[in-house]
């Protein structure tokens, strides 16, 4: 996927004056799935899952190459074919490879945010070949031809009336059709899409490498219908998805879906060990899985961004952040969005093309709270602005700004007397092009004007 991160500002911006309704949908879906998450660390040790989560996730990227040989090995024992992708243009060559060696002609595909940052639709429909996204969150988006605004949720960011009107538009559905209604119409039409597609793709939540079992997760079916109704079957798999045992997903798929929407467990867990085999009904004759790199050997030995590649994409961080909460995930420009992207997305892409996603938060700390494997994400949103000042890709203004107020806040009488000053401005002048960062700031804060007094003058006056 082709970033567009450094118009962040300016699309959240216009997202916020243009769609104020984006604001209400994601906060209301994020608030309720936080909520959720809450609840289900509640009824468990949460503290002491998250630290042995980490735990495992960092034993297991320090020894990353002897598990993803032996998960090599062991998916070939099942029967499995194995590809390695250094970088996008590798894994569309190799998917290209595979469609065009079976003849494909038409792709079911499983919600996988892999497949979204290596573009594979786009390639897929550039040769010839019906791609239909079997998510109905995906289903949705893609009618629309947008990209996913959540990791979980990709159509989040979409009220009930903007879906009734899609529907009715392209399906001549009632305008006022229930949710319901709406669901049967797509199941209706991907049915069709399942029973008539030659190759299914989906991502992968976890690789075991003892077992060289691949897991997926899901809520509603058409995961497994994607992996098992074609012949081909195809993952894409980022390189830290594996695991090293099989005892150890047990807790991963409960901890995750405890994180993501407040479930004990997802409601479709499949398990899939290889290729239909002789004695089996059903299945696909082939799998395949391609294990993708792109960038992420590079960020496992960043020694300061490393942690990372912990995340197991649950989003909630996403459903946590009050920014993410004002936008939805489409200002951020790439396909992880949120907390998580702000700081995955200048480790995969460079600082360069995503400089202003380290400052897309307000450092609360929620992020952190929420992760089911504690990735410390204000540190490293913290890393990113410091290699950012680091390497002058902030502006020669914005930086003298901030060594000046740094001078001032470390002399109490410099600090006294420029408080003194802005209290005495007019409103008008917060607003002046002379003052650029003054504006910025003030710029969606209603009502945020400098007091008369100060706080100490208030404070001795007994008034606070």
């Amino acid at each position: 996927m082709r970033s567009e991160a450094n118009r962040y500002p300016q699309e959240a911006a216009r997202l916020l004056r243009e769609t104020p309704q984006v604001r209400d949908s994601v906060t209301g879906a994020t608030s309720s799935f936080d909520g959720k998450r809450r609840q289900a660390y509640a009824e468990v040790e949460a503290e002491v899952w998250r630290r042995w989560a980490e735990g495992v996730k960092n034993h297991t990227l320090m020894s990353l190459d002897r598990y993803l040989l032996q998960a090599e090995a062991n998916l070939k024992k099942n029967g499995v074919e194995v590809h390695w992708a250094e970088d996008a243009e590798e894994a569309r060559r190799i998917l290209a490879g595979i469609a065009r060696k079976a003849g494909v002609r038409r792709v079911v595909k499983a919600k996988t945010m892999v497949a979204e940052e290596l573009g594979i639709n786009p390639m897929l429909e550039g040769m010839g070949i019906e791609v239909l996204e079997t998510d109905l969150g995906e289903y949705i988006i893609q009618l629309l031809n947008q990209p996913p605004s959540h990791i979980v949720g990709p159509a989040i960011h979409l009220n009930l009336e903007q879906i009734q009107t899609l529907f009715h538009e392209r399906f001549q559905t009632p305008i006022d059709a229930p949710p319901e209604h709406l669901a049967a119409v797509a199941r209706r039409l991907l049915r069709d899409g399942f029973l008539g597609a030659d190759m299914g793709i989906s991502g992968g939540n976890f690789v075991v490498a003892e077992t060289g079992t691949l897991a997926l997760m899901e809520n509603e079916g058409n995961i497994r219908l994607s992996t098992s109704l074609p012949r081909l079957h195809v993952a894409l798999v980022g390189i830290e998805k594996v695991l090293p045992r099989w005892s150890d997903l047990a807790v991963f798929l409960s901890l995750t879906a405890r994180a993501a929407t407040g479930q004990r467990l997802g409601t479709f867990v499949s398990l899939i060990q290889g290729p239909r085999r002789e004695d089996e009904p059903e299945g696909p004759e082939e799998v395949h899985v391609i294990f993708v790199d792109n960038g992420r050997t590079s960020l496992l030995a960043d020694l300061e961004a490393w942690e990372t590649l912990r995340c197991v994409r649950c989003a909630a961080c996403l459903n946590a952040c009050p920014v993410y909460r004002q936008t939805g995930g489409h200002p951020y420009g790439y396909v992880y969005s949120g907390p998580i992207g702000s700081v995955l997305a200048p480790g995969l892409l460079g600082l360069e093309e995503t400089k202003p996603l380290p400052y897309a938060s307000s450092l609360c700390g929620a992020c952190f709270q929420a992760c089911p494997v504690r990735i410390p994400i204000p540190k490293l949103l913290l890393t990113w602005r410091r290699r950012a000042v680091g390497e002058g890709l902030v502006s020669g203004v914005e930086a003298a700004a901030v060594k000046g107020y740094a001078w001032a806040a470390t002399r109490p009488w410099a600090y006294r007397l420029a408080s003194k000053l802005l209290r005495l401005l007019p409103e008008k002048a917060l607003e002046s092009p002379v003052l650029p960062l003054l504006r910025a700031w003030t710029e969606g804060r209603a009502g945020l004007r400098p007091s008369p007094r100060s706080f100490q003058e208030m404070w001795e006056a007994k008034e606070v």
